[in-house]
């Protein structure tokens, strides 16, 4: 049976990484460890996020068996700087869902098992709630721009005309709206973007990227490495962008966006982009859409993150809106 806790492109991250006996680094999202444990092995000291408590709990053994080696920390990744003191070494982030949440149906993640219409990480609101008592706007404009789905306005309608005698209340019942408004002729099943969407503004996931990139810059020392996977488009752009931003390459896309000062690089990049190659994918296939990308960290003070800065992340017009921020988890 295949692993269902395989940390995805672990010796590419390890090598971008390049721990070292003695060093100091952070695994923003410690999950099963699986990134963690191979840290450990090379001699270095971890500091290890997750806003989840359940993983947290499942890795208090290890952190006994490891001493002052390993520090777990019950924050979302977005807190870095608030638990951490510079310089480190490293710092690396999997900004995918855990398969210790997408494969629990009571977590209510995924469309494939009946479960509570949930989907937080850690600290919210459950997806039921948004889904129950959103306008019918605003439940398009989430399925629209954090889920990339054409449809988002039919899916919305059909929503909001069936709770109005049956609530949601599980993943099934949501599913099958997709699957009636949609069809299942894609490759993909119908429900994908919908649960994307609702998974993302729940947990407020990519503002969270955003911060944690951010945090990563401020606390990590010259000559430091910071990785990053990530598994779909809306997240690769976001990692794509801070690099180029903070490489000094961010070039303004259109004459209506606010232009960007010339700054002096805050990090050199550290090889290509990566996606798994086709073994990996055969013995995990969640590896299929993972892209990784790495830079250096120069001497550089950190950038300041101006409004102009961030236009140029190509965030969804989404991420720090007024309905972002109500959903937003607390702290």
């Amino acid at each position: 049976m295949t692993d269902l806790h395989q940390p995805v492109l672990l010796d590419a991250v390890i090598d971008r990484l390049s721990p070292q006996p003695g060093e100091i680094l952070v695994d923003g999202t410690f999950g099963a460890g699986g990134y963690t444990r191979r840290l450990l092995e090379a001699g270095a000291t971890i500091i290890a996020f997750d806003r989840d408590p359940t993983a947290i709990a499942a890795g208090r053994s290890l952190e006994r068996e490891c001493g002052d080696a390993l520090t777990l920390v019950e924050a979302p990744f977005s807190a870095l700087a608030e638990h951490v003191a510079p310089p480190i070494n490293g710092v690396v982030f999997d900004f995918g869902v855990s398969s210790m949440q997408l494969d629990r149906p009571e977590r209510g993640f995924s469309f494939r098992a009946e479960g509570p219409l949930d989907m937080r990480m850690g600290a919210g609101r459950p997806a039921a709630d948004f889904v129950n008592q959103a306008e019918e706007a605003a439940l398009a404009d989430v399925f629209y721009h954090y889920g990339e789905e054409r449809r988002s306005r039919a899916l919305a309608r059909r929503i909001v005309a069936q709770r109005e005698t049956t609530p949601f209340e599980t993943t099934a019942q949501l599913a099958a709206v997709a699957e009636a408004v949609l069809g299942t002729r894609d490759k993909i099943h119908p429900a994908t973007r919908m649960f994307q969407a609702l998974r993302i503004l729940v947990n407020d996931e990519l503002g969270e990227i955003v911060r944690a990139l951010i945090a990563a810059e401020k606390v990590l020392a010259e000559g430091g490495r910071l990785v990053a996977v990530s598994f779909h488009s809306l997240e690769d752009r976001i990692v794509k962008r801070f690099f180029q931003v903070t490489e000094g390459r961010a070039q303004t896309a259109s004459r209506h966006e606010p232009p960007v000062d010339k700054i002096l690089p805050r990090f050199a990049p550290l090889g290509k982009a990566l996606s798994a190659d086709e073994a990996e994918i055969a013995g995990n296939p969640r590896a299929r859409s993972a892209r990784l990308r790495a830079g250096v960290r120069t001497a550089a003070p950190p950038t300041d993150w101006t409004e102009a800065a961030l236009a140029q992340l190509g965030l969804p017009a989404l991420v720090f809106s007024p309905l972002q921020d109500a959903w937003r988890p607390s702290p």
